[in-house]
């Protein structure tokens, strides 16, 4: 940069900063839109704190507005009347020296911001969670194809695969429900998917998730036969 630009270019950061400016926080810049704020909504509001933090300024006029955006009053005062509707923007009224002094007050909008930020977490940490369960079910799927495969001592068939899957995704067994099912029927030297899908059909109907809820299940059905 030659000394010529680089005189320029320090006036003008001078003139820039002897201007002042605002602190507009990025999730007001993230969220107007999610929140319905259309783009010259955005910047009203911008023209609004620029006008009170910078200018002293606290309530321009729809005409001073229009005049620093470019726009028809018209608009201007439309878009006013719907950010006050909407709760973005409010307008305060103090009393100094014994006269009524107004001001807009854009907190609605923080407050707006700060929800919808807080939702959007939620949101992601309720896809995460959704995320590791499908994984998890992939892992808890993939190892049952292999604990089947080895006490069946054959590759299970495409039809197999779907039936053991189905388990899972429609009738919502465990995976500690159907290892116990496939136990029930080794045990009992009836190794087949009809009578595994039997068993699970009897401890759905006497809601058995587990192998404790199993045990008492088993104990009950003992002591009724003796």
């Amino acid at each position: 940069m030659t000394d010529h630009v680089w005189k320029a270019y320090a006036h003008g950061m001078n003139v820039v900063l002897s201007e002042g400016g605002i602190y507009v926080h990025s999730l007001l810049l993230k969220s107007y839109r999610a929140l319905g704020m259309s783009h010259a909504e955005a910047m009203l509001m911008l023209q609004i704190m620029q006008a009170s933090m910078v200018e002293q300024h606290p309530f321009p006029t729809p005409e001073q507005l229009a005049s620093a955006m470019g726009a028809e009053v018209e608009e201007v005062t439309g878009w006013l009347q719907r950010l006050i509707n909407e709760g973005f923007l409010s307008i305060d009224h103090e009393t100094v020296n014994d006269l009524i002094v107004e001001r807009y007050n854009w907190s609605g909008w923080v407050l707006k911001a700060s929800t919808w930020h807080a939702q959007q977490l939620r949101a992601n940490k309720q896809a995460d969670r959704r995320k590791l369960q499908v994984i998890q079910q992939q892992d808890d799927v993939a190892k049952l194809f292999h604990m089947f495969e080895q006490e069946f001592g054959r590759p299970l068939s495409p039809m197999e695969y779907e039936t053991i899957s189905a388990w899972f995704d429609q009738d919502q067994y465990s995976e500690e429900l159907i290892t116990l099912a496939l136990k029930e029927a080794v045990f009992a030297g009836k190794l087949s998917f009809r009578y595994i899908d039997r068993i699970l059909i009897d401890w759905s109907r006497h809601r058995v998730t587990n192998a404790e809820e199993l045990k008492a299940y088993r104990n009950q059905y003992y002591n009724k036969n003796l």
